[in-house]
């Protein structure tokens, strides 16, 4: 959804808000791939679902900007900001319940 939304962005944000935010939403399902990857340690498979965390909360900010410079809507906003917070909650889950996943 975040990719779609930012082909609209205007060619001078390419290389900053395109870029970061792309990146960033990117990220977080890569670092929770990691983050399986090394699921034999509890501390680095917690490190990593941290990582994924951070870069969700750093997409929240591209979100809001993106608004902020009306290039997307509220609705859109509130959509892309509700997953996010979505996000946060099962990373947090699973953050708290290490130990079911690292067997």
């Amino acid at each position: 959804m975040i990719y779609k939304l930012s082909l609209i962005f205007p060619a001078e944000e390419r290389y900053s808000l395109t870029d970061q935010i792309r990146r960033s939403s990117r990220s977080i399902g890569a670092q929770i791939a990691e983050s399986w990857g090394k699921r034999r340690f509890v501390r680095h498979f917690i490190s990593k679902l941290t990582d994924g965390d951070a870069e969700q909360f750093e997409t929240q900010h591209w979100v809001e900007i993106a608004h902020d410079c009306g290039y997307i809507t509220i609705d859109q906003e509130k959509i892309l900001l509700d997953k996010c917070i979505t996000i946060n909650h099962m990373l947090n889950s699973m953050i708290n319940k290490a130990d079911l996943f690292c067997k």
